[in-house]
């Protein structure tokens, strides 16, 4: 009993660390967004679009509109998912015609990568606008 107190205490420490060495400095997860979209309190044009991680911890990233030659910085947090994603992918919640990041997905992990929700967004879902959920297939570069 003792020891599975332990193990327990152990992983649970670890699971942190391990969600956060999941997405590596050097990736870049690239795709091409067909409409715009914001993150914090910018909004974003359609185009080519690359997510990385900006700080060593994993708790910041860089969006790069590459056609836009635009980029911006947001916090992130990590959510374990039940299952592990089948791609990569980022995930966009969808008002009528507003589109929002959310979040970022890696192919093979159940971490789920979530922006912070900006103030545009909390005011529909105050509104009691139904959102939809809008997956874009992405790559690994």
């Amino acid at each position: 009993m003792k020891y599975a107190k332990l193990m327990m205490a152990l992983t649970m420490t670890m699971l942190p660390m391990l969600a956060a060495a999941q997405m590596k400095s050097s990736d870049k997860i690239v795709t091409q967004v067909p409409f715009e979209f914001m993150v914090g309190n910018q909004t974003l044009p359609a185009g080519k679009c690359i997510v990385q991680p900006a700080t060593p911890d994993m708790k910041t990233v860089r969006i790069h509109d590459v056609d836009a030659k635009l980029s911006l910085f947001s916090t992130i947090s990590t959510v374990e998912t039940k299952k592990a994603a089948g791609s990569y992918a980022l995930v966009f919640h969808k008002y009528g015609d507003r589109h929002f990041l959310w979040g970022v997905k890696l192919e093979g992990d159940r971490t789920m990568y979530r922006l912070p929700e900006n103030r545009a967004e909390a005011e529909l879902r105050a509104q009691n606008v139904t959102a939809t959920e809008e997956i874009l297939l992405a790559s690994l570069r």
